[in-house]
C-alpha cells in the first residue's frame, strides 16, 4: 500500500550498447519494447512499483537527451518528476541527485532505488517482498539491498556474500559479509554451492536520513557538492550549478562509494525472477524456445538445422535461417547482428568499431 513517506527513483541513464543493435545511444534498451510484450523495460518498471508508491513521489533520473522520451512513455509524471543528468557519472552522483530533490520534498522519506531496465517476472512476491524491505529501514538505520537467490553459477552479476549472526532480525534479512565482482566460472562454482552468497540485484531501500549520512560520511565533498545544489533548487541558477556540480563530482558507483564501506549494509534474500537483461544471451534465457531450443522473440522465422539461437528481428521481417547453434541474429533498421553467444561480450568492441570504420 502506498504511503506519502515512499518514494521511488528510477535510474535511467545508460546507452545499454550490450544491446546493439536494437539499443542505440540516442534510444537505449530502457525506452524498448526489448520482450516483446507491448511494455518498454522503462514502463515495466514504473508500473511495477506504483502500488507501492504515490505517482507524486517517483523521479526518473536520466540523461538530458532521454527527457522526452520519458514524458512520453511515462505521460503521468511531470516534467519536474524527470531529473536530467547534464553528464553521465555513475550510480553515486545519480542517487545524491535525487536525494537532494526528496530532502526538500520529505525529510523523512523511505526511499525505493530501481534500475530502469531489469526483468522481473513474479512482481507479485516483488511488491511483497519490496514492502517487507520498507519496514525493515523504517526500524533500523540500514543500507538494504536486495540480493537474487542464483540458480546457476553466473560469472555475469556481482555478489554479496550474507553473514548468518543475525538472531534478532526478520528471517530474510542478513549484515553483508562482503561484496565480489564478477567471478570467473570456477569461483562462481564456489559460491553457487556455498549457499552463503547472492546475485547483486542493483536494487536498494533505505531512508533518506541513512543515505544522506553514509555520503556525509564516505563522500563528503560530493554529499556538500549536492547540498549546495539543494539550495540551487528552483532558482535562476540552479542550471549552472547543477552542470558544476556534475562536472566536479567523481563518477563512481554506489556500490564501491558507500555500499563496500558502510557498516549498516544489509541485504534482503529474495527470488522473484530476476535478471538484469544486460545481454543477449540473459533476454534468451527468459524467452520461450521452440523444440530446439530456439528463441525467436520477434519477426516471422522459419529455422533448420539451428538450435539454442537467439533472433530478435523487425515485428514483420521474414528469415529463413539454416545451419546456426548458439548464435544471435539481431536485425534493427540500419544494422544487422550475427555473432556466436560466447562472443557476447565483443559486441560494445563491435559497436565501436562502427562507429570508427563504418560511419
Amino acid at each position: 500500500m502506498a504511503t506519502q513517506n515512499t518514494f521511488c527513483v528510477i535510474m535511467a541513464g545508460g546507452i545499454g550498447s550490450r544491446f546493439w543493435p536494437l539499443s542505440k545511444e540516442n534510444r537505449p534498451k530502457q525506452f524498448l519494447d526489448i520482450l516483446g510484450t507491448g511494455k518498454t523495460l522503462i514502463q515495466q518498471t514504473y508500473e511495477r512499483i506504483l502500488p507501492l508508491c504515490p505517482q507524486e513521489n517517483f523521479y526518473v533520473v536520466t540523461n538530458i537527451e532521454y527527457k522526452q522520451t520519458v514524458l512520453d512513455q511515462l505521460p503521468n509524471l511531470s516534467p519536474q518528476q524527470i531529473l536530467t543528468e547534464p553528464t553521465r557519472r555513475n550510480t553515486a552522483p545519480c542517487i545524491a541527485f535525487a536525494n537532494a530533490h526528496i530532502k526538500r520534498k520529505n525529510p523523512n522519506a523511505l526511499i525505493i532505488v530501481a534500475p530502469s531496465d531489469h526483468l522481473i517476472t513474479n512482481e507479485d512476491v516483488f511488491r511483497h517482498n519490496i514492502s517487507d524491505g520498507l519496514k525493515f529501514v523504517e526500524k533500523e538505520k540500514a543500507l538494504l539491498t536486495l540480493g537474487i537467490k542464483p540458480h546457476r553459477p553466473e560469472t555475469g552479476y556481482g555478489y554479496i556474500q550474507i553473514t548468518h549472526d543475525n538472531q534478532d532480525n526478520p528471517v530474510n534479512f542478513h549484515p553483508v559479509k562482503t561484496f565480489t565482482e564478477k567471478p570467473n566460472l570456477e569461483l562462481a562454482k564456489v559460491f553457487f554451492e556455498s549457499g552463503e552468497f547472492f546475485w547483486n540485484s542493483g536494487i536498494f531501500i533505505w531512508s533518506l536520513n541513512s543515505i544522506q549520512d553514509a555520503f556525509q560520511k564516505f563522500l563528503p565533498d560530493m554529499h556538500d557538492l549536492f547540498e549546495n545544489y539543494s539550495l540551487a533548487i528552483n532558482t535562476p541558477d540552479e542550471n549552472k550549478i547543477l552542470s558544476d556540480t556534475f562536472l566536479t563530482c567523481n563518477s563512481i558507483s554506489i556500490d564501491y562509494g558507500i555500499m563496500e564501506k558502510a557498516h549498516n549494509v544489509y541485504v534482503q534474500t529474495v527470488n522473484f525472477g530476476w535478471s538484469d537483461l544486460g545481454t543477449w544471451t540473459s533476454l534468451f534465457e527468459h524467452s520461450q524456445k521452440d523444440h530446439n531450443n530456439n528463441a525467436i522473440v520477434s519477426g516471422k522465422v522459419l529455422l533448420y538445422q539451428s538450435k539454442d539461437t537467439v533472433v530478435h528481428l523487425p515485428e514483420n521481417k521474414i528469415a529463413v535461417i539454416q545451419g546456426l547453434e548458439n548464435y544471435i541474429v539481431v536485425e534493427s533498421e540500419e544494422a544487422l547482428l550475427i555473432c556466436p553467444k560466447q562472443n557476447e561480450q565483443q559486441i560494445r568492441q563491435f559497436v565501436t568499431d562502427v562507429k570508427t570504420e563504418l560511419l
